[in-house]
């Protein structure tokens, strides 16, 4: 199980955008994250690394959606506009030593710190593939906002195989279906019904 705490690089940000956490749980083959946003609420993604295969899991006031996200390999490689170097140095994190990157980006003042772990794989967070271990401090950069996110907890234990599942109430649907849903409903639902 691993916890990083999300927050928006821009300290002038920081009151529109709040601090958040996101929580991961894998048992090597598949993972599940879980986040929560203030647009779209608490939501967790199931993702079978070997298969490329992953659900959105979403509580709408209009129900319970597991949206099938299409494949990775079937959508088209972009050139990444990060740039890797390694940095000679450790730092300490949650008492683990951590191997430092340095990272530009056209969207960086300046390169940014990452920090990884040798000892443990990459294959576990779905961005980065060019990391060489597992990383516990970086930053990814969205349309909003550079957001840094830091490994606050890190817990080996064996998860229990129910995370990774869909639950039953749970309707399955792809992207388009779950988009013509939300458009169909858009103005009926009354935001102050329970």
């Amino acid at each position: 199980m691993l916890e990083y705490k999300i927050s928006v690089r821009d300290t002038s940000l920081r009151q529109i955008v709040p601090d958040n956490t996101m929580i991961m749980y894998t048992n090597d083959t598949i993972s599940r994250t879980e986040n929560f946003t203030s647009s779209l609420g608490k939501q967790a993604m199931i993702r079978n690394m070997e298969l490329d295969k992953a659900y959105i899991l979403l509580e709408t006031p209009i129900g319970k959606f597991a949206i099938q996200r299409p494949s990775m390999r079937d959508s088209i490689q972009t050139t990444s506009k990060y740039v890797i170097k390694k940095k000679w140095g450790k730092r300490k994190i949650l008492g683990m030593k951590a191997k430092r990157l340095m990272v530009q980006h056209p969207s960086f003042e300046e390169p940014i710190e990452f920090l990884y772990l040798k000892n443990f794989s990459n294959k576990y967070l779905n961005n980065f593939e060019e990391s060489p271990g597992l990383l516990v401090k970086f930053s990814v950069v969205t349309t909003d906002a550079v957001l840094d996110y830091e490994l606050i907890r890190f817990n080996q234990h064996t998860p229990s195989r129910d995370l990774f599942g869909v639950p039953s109430d749970f309707q399955r649907v792809s992207l388009d279906e779950f988009v013509e849903l939300m458009l169909q409903t858009e103005g009926t639902i009354d935001p102050n019904q329970d």
